[in-house]
């Protein structure tokens, strides 16, 4: 069996517009913290990540505690909403868990996204199957791979999870049949954009 740890990154600095560049905030540094609690003990052998930064800075202390490498995964980043819409977050949010076909200029579509995260995943199952691993990765991201795993896993689930920073949940996987998952670390932070 192979133990999978998707881990929500904690709060970013929102005051850092370029997503790919955004550092946690120091609230998210701190409660990036719990990550390593949770997780020090779990026999965890390998470590992905999102190659965005505060993805990386999430699982960063419990890689330095176990003495691993994080090796950042282009595929495991999050959705690219594209060019920026007028109006609100979660009605935007709302059309994409609607229809996952749905995405605006220069954007993903959460099928898209989900696509990719999930070729990531099974990429790190064949090669560390039977292992413990933890990837470090994004709200809409680990939304979709709950999806696909979950179909009933919609948009108000996305945003409970949404105000969750940092989130673990650990899926138990057979090959790629997951046999159950289990939420191990929820730290509550409103959602801020």
């Amino acid at each position: 069996m192979t133990q999978v740890y998707l881990v929500r990154h904690a709060q970013s600095d929102n005051s850092v517009h370029a997503s790919r560049e955004r550092p946690l905030s120091d609230i998210g540094r701190r409660d990036a913290k719990a990550v390593t609690w949770t997780l020090k003990d779990r026999n965890i052998t390998y470590i992905a990540s999102s190659p965005y930064r505060r993805s990386c800075d999430t699982v960063k202390d419990l890689a330095d505690t176990l003495g691993l490498a994080i090796v950042a995964y282009e595929d495991l980043r999050e959705r690219t909403s594209g060019k920026w819409f007028e109006g609100d977050f979660f009605d935007f949010a709302k059309k994409q868990w609607s229809d996952f076909d749905y995405s605006i200029e220069n954007g993903e579509s959460l099928g898209e996204a989900q696509e990719r995260n999930i070729r990531a995943l099974k990429k790190l199952l064949k090669e560390h199957g039977g292992e413990n691993i933890v990837i470090g990765t994004h709200g809409t991201a680990l939304s979709t791979i709950l999806n696909y795993y979950y179909p009933q896993f919609g948009f108000e689930e996305f945003k409970k999870i949404v105000n969750f920073m940092p989130f673990v949940i650990r899926l138990d996987l057979e090959g790629e049949t997951l046999l159950g998952a289990q939420v191990e670390l929820v730290m509550h932070k409103p959602y801020k954009e």
